[in-house]
């Protein structure tokens, strides 16, 4: 069970830390939306266009990378297993 949650806790640290650098590493607040700076074609102008896109924020690497780490935590925590439950020992008294 240890090592289970051991692998769990450092996939989740590793999830979060892939996804948030492929969507775009935002060091600041999640967004759901970005400006897009476009230039008119006829009047040659500069105007910013809001897109609809999910950009990560730190809160999300941060939430991830402790998550993780309380799943590695919580396994220090954990007794080891004891012998399997058919096989009692004998002491001689």
């Amino acid at each position: 069970m240890k090592r289970v949650l051991r692998t769990v806790g450092i996939l989740v640290c590793l999830a979060g830390l892939a996804v948030w650098l492929v969507l775009g590493a935002n060091r600041g607040w999640t967004k759901t939306s970005v400006q897009v700076k476009k230039i008119d074609p006829i009047t040659e102008q500069e105007f910013v266009e809001w897109q609809n896109k999910f950009v990560p924020g730190a809160e999300f690497l941060v939430g991830s990378l402790f998550a993780g780490s309380l799943f590695v935590g919580i396994s220090f925590f954990l007794r080891k297993t004891s012998a399997p439950t058919g096989q009692a020992l004998e002491t001689n008294l």
